[in-house]
């Protein structure tokens, strides 16, 4: 039987009893921030006692801390069932999924696929749950490739690791958490059928020449003469394995049955998947560039495919992010902030599905391939990355990954987290200030770079997704070309802010400055006056900009309540639309930063 001695020794009642209380936890929090839940609540020396009623004989007891920014820590151990007079531990993630189905309004079919997503979660926890045999003072030492192996997932959407597609060998060999070096498989594809795009100094040999061992450019050539075309022709690119046995194979028959696409094997390189798991780095030679493919599975929200528009126009929206360092000293020489490029790419559009109006996005993005330039080649020697979703880790033991970070600095928790947001905020803030140019900052797409375990400087990635453009008519983007107007979203001032306040303030700041408070390392108060410090000290540097501080306030009462989870369980469910689904707008939430506004006292 095949994976039996994986699944033996993965999945036992303590592991699943585990599992599923930490994301009991997590879903009882976070649907309460969602708005999605209102159970009555008490407050009791200092901690607030829970009652979710699911039917007129069944409720969930639990205590909880009351959060800044409307949030909430659910103390896993507290969570109880009480059904017909009898209580018992809440030790299904599921059971509680269909309890709340009619409360929030779900629909059977949403249901139904949000249980596949949830178990696919829980697997892959389990799975993780096994492998902890790091503590958090290994891992602070760990390699940024390796380390990533180690996330548990995105640290706010419920159901983080759904990954629909997969089946349980595909998780085993390609799931950032099994560890598994892969090959990347190779085609060749018509000039005819493709299009390449690379930044002013890059070509397509260049390019070649960077990331395919002569070895197998050679074994390449001699295909395509076998097949007596010539290969001067075609564009060879990378494909995830999974992606042509599962999609490419059949949706694209066509192409290889007239010869416009041709397999070429395998290349020689191994490469580790990353937490976004079509982002590959390079293991072979760390120094050659990430590599970027589409993955037609749905996970968190979306199908993790490159969108067509994008894939084609990655290198010019790395050129005008990387125009604005290049003509600022203060991002360039003060900040030295690292902007590892999406320097080259291939996009292939299907023969047919373009054409049909409002066809489902994902059969639009299921051909290309991104290059971007590898974190290594920016590092000095004494220098180490991580992303910011690494220091909300906990090992085994509960230690925090950010407390061996701490503890081997050498410095107190409150001069670490001074320079932590003296790195991470002032290039945020200038190229959004200044610019009228906002990154989505979250865990996964911020890098700190540290030098003797403590904050050095900052790095920022997945621009083609990810970089959005003020509304305004600022005279630094009126040089935009129409190409880059068309594909970057422009936002209104709230909107814009948006993409930090929520992107990085409620997506992963609010669940460090609980860890912190829960550690003993840092109280909340402390924690956010540290962020607003930051801002202020910003402010105060460019008072040429006052007008821009208003129009992008981070300090107002209240910013409007974008969700996740509710995105998919409320709102959109699963349709199958024409565009990727955003996140949700519900209510209100309360600025935690606004009592540390001392903007109206100047």
């Amino acid at each position: 039987m095949q994976f039996m001695n994986e699944v033996n020794g993965v999945l036992n009642k303590e592991a699943w009893k585990q599992v599923n209380k930490n994301l009991i936890a997590k879903m009882l929090a976070e649907y309460m921030y969602e708005d999605m839940i209102k159970p009555q609540i008490t407050k009791e020396n200092g901690l607030l006692t829970c009652r979710l009623s699911v039917s007129e004989k069944k409720a969930y007891l639990y205590q909880a801390k009351e959060r800044y920014f409307d949030s909430y820590t659910v103390l896993e151990d507290s969570i109880r069932i009480e059904e017909s007079r009898q209580t018992k531990e809440a030790e299904s993630a599921v059971e509680l999924l269909t309890d709340i189905q009619s409360v929030i309004g779900m629909t059977a079919e949403t249901t139904g696929h949000l249980i596949k997503e949830i178990n696919n979660t829980l697997l892959a926890d389990a799975h993780l749950l096994h492998k902890e045999n790091q503590t958090s003072d290994e891992l602070v030492q760990m390699d940024y490739a390796e380390l990533e192996g180690y996330m548990t997932g995105h640290p706010w959407i419920t159901y983080n690791k759904g990954r629909i597609g997969f089946g349980y060998d595909d998780y085993l060999t390609y799931a950032p958490e099994s560890h598994q070096e892969v090959k990347l498989s190779w085609i060749a594809v018509h000039c005819d059928r493709s299009t390449f795009h690379s930044i002013d100094n890059e070509n397509y040999r260049k390019l070649l020449e960077h990331e395919l061992e002569s070895a197998d450019k050679s074994r390449f050539d001699e295909k395509l003469l076998a097949c007596h075309v010539d290969p001067d022709d075609y564009y060879y690119m990378p494909v995830h394995p999974w992606q042509w046995k599962n999609v490419l194979v059949q949706q694209f028959a066509e192409d290889l049955a007239m010869g416009q696409i041709i397999p070429l094997g395998d290349g020689e390189d191994v490469y580790l998947p990353q937490q976004s798991i079509r982002t590959f780095v390079n293991r072979t030679n760390k120094r050659k560039h990430h590599v970027k493919l589409p993955m037609s599975i749905l996970n968190t929200l979306v199908y993790r495919g490159l969108p067509a528009e994008r894939t084609v126009i990655a290198p010019k929206i790395t050129s005008f992010i990387k125009d604005i360092y290049e003509n600022d000293p203060f991002l360039k020489e003060e900040c030295q902030v690292i902007l590892p490029g999406e320097i080259a790419s291939i996009n292939v559009d299907h023969p047919h599905y373009p054409n049909v109006e409002n066809v489902p996005y994902q059969y639009l993005e299921m051909l290309g391939a991104i290059w971007r330039e590898s974190i290594y080649s920016y590092l000095d020697e004494d220098e180490q990355a991580v992303t910011l979703a690494a220091l909300l880790h906990r090992d085994k033991d509960g230690k925090a990954f950010i407390q061996s970070l701490i503890e081997q600095s050498d410095l107190t928790s409150e001069e670490w987290m001074e320079k932590f947001f003296h790195v991470i905020m002032r290039p945020l803030l200038h190229y959004i200030y200044r610019y009228g140019v906002v990154f989505s900052p979250h865990g996964q797409n911020v890098i700190l770079v540290l030098k003797d375990k403590k904050p050095h400087r900052l790095a920022v990635k997945d621009f083609v997704d990810d970089v959005n453009i003020s509304d305004q008519p600022f005279e630094e983007l009126s040089g935009l070309s129409d190409d880059l107007k068309k594909v970057l979203r422009s936002e209104p001032p709230e909107g814009l802010t948006q993409f930090i306040f929520t992107g990085l303030f409620i997506c992963h700041l609010r669940y460090l400055a609980g860890m912190m408070e829960d550690d003993g390392l840092l109280t909340e108060h402390v924690f956010w006056e540290q962020l607003a410090e930051s801002i202020h000290n910003y402010q105060e540097r460019f008072p040429e900009l006052k007008e821009r501080y208003k129009l992008f306030d981070f300090f107002k009462p209240s910013f409007t309540k974008l969700c996740l989870n509710r995105n998919r369980m409320v709102n959109e469910g699963y349709q199958d639309g024409d565009d990727r689904p955003h996140a949700s707008e519900y209510g209100r939430v309360k600025n935690a930063l606004a009592k540390f506004d001392i903007t109206l006292k100047k």
